[in-house]
């Protein structure tokens, strides 16, 4: 009995480690935690909230909850979920949970109205980044096992979500990047054309762009485009 449980757990987390690593979609990457945590602990819901900012962001869901998927935030300190982030430790209720003096109640949320939760912070370089939520709609006392599987697994949620904003940061900088290189040039375009300066090159850039509603990278690749048609143009000539 316990290889058949091993295995699965070893299964699962070699193949999130994968993804991790492949930098696979946060969004992707959290369902299959989801999936698995719902599964091992038999519970009748699971989200995961990420920490952005100030806010605790609902990132994953057990259960569909498109309306309030990656829109419904709350504060940390806030709610059971916000004590969990805020304190950093485990809360687990058996019975009564919407009783607890930390809980606050979100309407749409219908697992408002269930009996027992587990709220698990995930940690990642000594700071909390999500809490794991598991509940069930009857009581349930949360053993040991299930509490030490679930903090687990919010070490590798921390892994993900570090990841995830480390790529998006590389991502920025890479397109701030070529921004810059492409509006370099058509200054260049500009300053050679116009016999203008390159400050007043700039400025020509940005207020076109402001004023077509367009970025600047937009309208210096069109300046771009238009010297290139002019040289082919003499060419042919």
């Amino acid at each position: 009995m316990d290889q058949l449980i091993v295995n699965p757990a070893l299964d699962f987390i070699h193949n999130l480690g994968s993804r991790i690593a492949a930098a696979d979609p946060l969004h992707d990457v959290l369902s299959e935690i989801v999936d698995f945590v719902a599964e091992h602990v038999s519970c009748d819901s699971c989200f995961i909230f990420v920490l952005e900012g100030e806010d605790l962001v609902l990132r994953a869901s057990k259960n569909s909850h498109p309306e309030v998927l990656d829109r419904l935030r709350m504060r940390v300190g806030q709610g059971i979920t916000g004590w969990v982030a805020e304190h950093r430790e485990p809360v687990a209720i058996s019975q009564h949970a919407s009783l607890d003096p930390r809980f606050k109640v979100f309407t749409e949320l219908p697992e408002d109205n269930y009996e027992a939760i587990l709220s698990v912070p995930a940690i990642s370089r000594g700071r909390v980044v999500s809490v794991i939520n598991v509940q069930h709609r009857e009581s349930h006392v949360y053993n040991s096992r299930e509490i030490k599987a679930i903090s687990t697994i919010g070490h590798l949620v921390g892994a993900a979500i570090d990841m995830a904003r480390l790529e998006n940061e590389v991502s920025l900088l890479s397109g701030k990047l070529a921004t810059r290189k492409v509006v370099e040039r058509a200054k260049g375009v500009m300053q050679r054309e116009l016999s203008i300066s390159e400050e007043e090159a700039y400025m020509i850039i940005q207020r076109q762009a402001r004023q077509r509603r367009k970025s600047m990278k937009e309208i210096s690749e069109a300046i771009l485009l238009s010297d290139e048609l002019k040289k082919s143009n003499r060419q042919v000539s």
